[in-house]
């Protein structure tokens, strides 16, 4: 079964940066494809990032040029480096791993 685990997420102001990390617990990690997704309050879930097992990337609009994806198979982690944050991208963030398995999440709160 797998375990995905992320972290990372908090509080910061408008223009500032985070890093999420995702830890995933399978044995073949390397070949998943792995994605970030979020959801605020009142809207469904959106994914924002993904990766490939290749190491291919492809975001959404909304993200584009901001948030960057990238995955370390040596210790079966991912990771979401957010720049340049906005108070709309406040949401509950969540790792996927595969194609249905997905994280409990992690908030990220951007002030104004």
């Amino acid at each position: 079964q797998v375990q995905v685990v992320e972290s990372g997420g908090g509080l910061v102001q408008a223009g500032g940066s985070l890093r999420l990390s995702c830890v995933v617990s399978h044995k073949w990690f390397s070949a998943l494809p792995m994605g970030w997704g979020r959801q605020a309050p009142g809207n469904q879930r959106e994914l924002v990032a993904r990766i490939s097992r290749l190491g291919h990337t492809s975001y959404s609009d909304s993200v584009k040029g901001r948030f960057s994806i990238s995955r370390d198979n040596a210790r079966n982690t991912v990771y979401l480096d957010m720049n340049n944050l906005r108070p709309d991208d406040t949401a509950v963030y969540y790792c996927k791993a595969g194609s249905s398995t997905w994280g409990q999440g992690t908030q990220v709160t951007v002030s104004a």
